[in-house]
């Protein structure tokens, strides 16, 4: 068939003109991929270390997932309804007491996630002085991103204040949200990322698995024009 031929069929295929390109299937697409071929040894390793079954395991599992839960519905009913301001006879008092609560789910989440990690065993692999400098680094910076955060945001704009009716005067713009939007996100998941490099000769892959999903799940909130994420206190 020549190109001239070829063209006239594309033309009689799409006869209103809308020159839209082709999808191109690659190898037909994922489904003629042979997955018994992939290298899994790295994940295999992982999952030989981690006790997923084990009762600490499972208690750190919950409480990453109903902390970040917890406050927010709490923070959200507050906003609707007024309650805890109501209770108090404050909106500074609830949410003082609402920061208050976090910061004991944070201590007990992080408990939680410490026993888990002893319960698991050493994983040989990250048992290198280098992987500890570099967790100092994330420490380090990490911490800097928080500390500079709550500073700027004050205690009530980091406790959720606005679901209070707590506004600041104006955005926050100057260091270190003239570098990111989320400081404290990313300086809390540097700090559970140092902390899981440089604990890793006492402990396993299992920690980072935990101080990952520990900081996502920490930072799950609903977004607005003012900055109020929850001060995290797993520093230990």
């Amino acid at each position: 068939m020549s190109h001239s031929d070829a063209a006239s069929e594309r033309e009689d295929n799409n006869p209103a003109g809308n020159h839209r390109p082709e999808l191109l299937d690659c190898c037909g697409g994922l489904n003629n991929v042979d997955y018994s071929k992939m290298d899994l040894t790295l994940i295999e390793e992982l999952l030989r270390h981690m006790k997923c079954h084990d009762f600490s395991f499972c208690v750190a599992a919950i409480a990453i997932i109903f902390n970040p839960l917890f406050w927010n519905v709490v923070a959200r009913w507050e906003h609707r309804t007024r309650g805890l301001s109501r209770i108090f006879g404050s909106p500074y008092l609830a949410c003082y007491f609402l920061g208050f609560v976090i910061i004991l789910l944070n201590i007990c989440r992080s408990h939680s996630i410490t026993m888990a990690m002893k319960a698991q065993d050493r994983w040989e692999l990250m048992d290198r002085t280098d992987i500890s400098y570099i967790g100092v680094f994330f420490l380090v910076l990490g911490t800097v991103l928080v500390v500079s955060s709550f500073l700027a945001l004050g205690f009530t704009g980091t406790f959720l204040g606005d679901y209070f009716g707590i506004l600041m005067d104006e955005k926050v713009t100057g260091f270190p949200f003239n570098i990111t939007e989320n400081p404290m996100y990313w300086g809390s998941t540097a700090n559970y990322l140092g902390l899981a490099l440089i604990n890793v000769k006492a402990t396993n892959p299992s920690r980072t698995f935990f101080t990952m999903t520990g900081s996502t799940s920490s930072h799950l909130k609903d977004h607005t024009d003012k900055e109020h994420t929850p001060l995290d206190c797993n520093y230990t």
